[in-house]
C-alpha cells in the first residue's frame, strides 16, 4: 500500500505558508502609519479576505490580489488558454465580496516566457469573460517577458497570470464576521470543481502517481482529466451581492487554499467555532484524487473545496430569505452546518468520519 499523498509532500506546506504570512503581515502593518490622518487611511482588518482603506464620506475601498497558481500548467498541457483568465478574475472578486464590497475594477499581470500573440489573446478572452460575469471593468494591466524566470510544461508557452481587483462598500454595510453568534446557519454554495486551489497536489496525484494524461477519462466521470482540472472557478459576485441586499448576513467565506480551515480566520473577529455536519457528497474529481493518492479525509478537507466553493453565514431567522435570494442562481445553496460556541472547525464527512481542525 503506497504512502499517502499530501499537500505538504507535493511542495505546499500550508502551516509554513501561514507562518510566513503572519511574519509578512507584521512587517507590512508598519506601513499603515504613512497614511494616518490622510485620505486612504488603512482600516485594520488583519487576516481578512480583503484590505480596506478609508475614502471618507463613510466609504471604504476594498482591495485584493491573487493568481491562478499552477492551474496555468494544466492550461499549457491542454493547449487551451481561454479559461484561466476567468480564474484570475474569480480569485480576486470572490474575496472582495467576503467583506460585503461590490467589485468595480481590475488590473491584470501576465508574465510570459516568450511573446505569443495568440496565447495572450486567448488569455485576454478569459479575463474579459470573467469581467463580464462579475460586472467589473478591466482598466489596465501589464505584460512582462521573462524568459529567464518563467518556465512551463510546453517550451516557449510558460506563463503566470495574476490580477488585483478593487471594490467599494459603505462602512455600515461592511461584513467582518463580528456579528456571528452561536446557532447561526452556514449555507454552502456549490463549486464548479477544483477551482484554483490544490492543483499542485492534484497534478502530482493524477499525473505522477496515477500516470494519467490530460486526455484520459477521469475515473467516475464522463469528462477528461484535463477538462475537470481546467473548469473555471465559479464567480459568486451576483448571488452574494443579492443575498446581502435581501437578508441579514453575519459572515462570508470564499473556500480556497486551506479549504474549510479558512473559517478559523473569523475567530479573531468573533469568539465562535464551526460545525459542518451536513456536507454534500464530493464531486468525482475529488473522489478520484483521494482514491489514487490514498489521501485521508482530513487532508482532503483542508486542501480542497470538496464541492463547496463559498459559505454564507446568517442568523436562523434569515435562512429562508437567504436561500430564496441565492436560489435565483445556479449555486445550489444548502445548509451545511452551524456556528458553535466551541472554537475550531469540526466536519462530519458524508462517509461519517469526524474531523477537527
Amino acid at each position: 500500500m503506497g504512502e499517502e499523498a499530501t499537500y505538504a509532500k507535493s511542495g505546499v506546506d500550508l502551516d509554513e505558508v501561514s507562518k510566513a504570512k503572519r511574519e509578512i503581515l507584521a512587517l507590512l502593518a508598519a506601513t499603515f502609519k504613512t497614511r494616518r490622518g490622510k485620505i486612504g487611511s488603512p482600516v485594520e482588518l488583519e487576516g481578512h479576505y480583503a484590505g480596506l482603506i478609508d475614502l471618507g464620506d463613510n466609504r471604504l475601498l476594498a482591495l485584493h490580489t491573487d493568481g491562478v497558481g499552477t492551474k496555468v500548467l494544466v492550461a499549457q498541457m491542454m493547449k487551451r488558454y481561454d479559461t484561466v483568465g476567468i480564474d484570475a478574475v474569480a480569485m480576486c472578486v470572490n474575496d472582495l465580496i467576503c467583506v460585503g464590497a461590490e467589485p468595480i475594477a481590475l488590473v491584470d499581470y501576465l508574465a510570459v516566457e516568450k511573446p505569443d500573440e495568440e496565447m495572450s489573446r486567448e488569455i485576454a478572452k478569459g479575463l474579459a469573460e470573467g469581467a463580464q460575469i462579475s460586472e467589473v471593468a478591466i482598466v489596465g494591466g501589464e505584460t512582462a517577458v521573462m524568459a529567464g524566470v518563467i518556465r512551463g510544461e510546453s517550451p516557449g508557452k510558460g506563463f503566470d497570470l495574476a490580477a488585483m481587483a478593487v471594490g467599494i462598500v459603505d462602512r455600515e454595510r461592511l461584513i467582518t464576521g463580528s456579528k456571528m453568534r452561536e446557532g447561526d446557519l452556514i449555507l454552502g454554495l456549490s463549486s464548479s470543481g477544483i477551482h484554483s486551489s490544490g492543483l499542485t497536489l492534484a497534478r502530482q496525484v493524477l499525473f505522477e502517481i496515477g500516470r494519467l494524461t490530460v486526455n484520459d477519462p477521469l475515473p467516475g466521470s464522463k469528462r477528461t482529466v484535463g477538462e475537470e482540472l481546467l473548469e473555471p472557478t465559479r464567480i459568486y459576485t451576483k448571488p452574494i451581492l443579492d443575498v446581502i441586499s435581501h437578508a441579514e448576513v453575519s459572515a462570508l467565506a470564499h473556500i480556497t487554499g486551506g479549504a474549510f480551515t479558512k473559517l478559523k480566520r473569523f475567530e479573531r473577529f468573533s469568539d465562535v467555532g464551526f460545525a459542518l455536519d451536513k456536507m454534500p457528497e464530493p464531486p468525482e474529481i475529488f473522489k478520484a484524487i483521494q482514491e489514487i493518492g490514498r489521501i485521508s479525509d482530513r487532508e482532503m478537507y483542508k486542501t480542497f473545496n470538496m464541492g463547496i466553493g463559498f459559505c454564507v453565514i446568517c442568523p436562523p431567522e434569515s435562512k429562508h430569505k437567504a436561500l430564496d435570494a441565492l436560489g435565483d442562481y445556479s449555486s445550489e445553496p444548502q445548509v451545511i452546518g452551524r456556528v458553535t460556541e466551541r472554537k475550531g472547525v469540526k466536519i462530519r464527512t458524508p462517509k461519517g468520519e469526524s474531523l477537527e481542525y
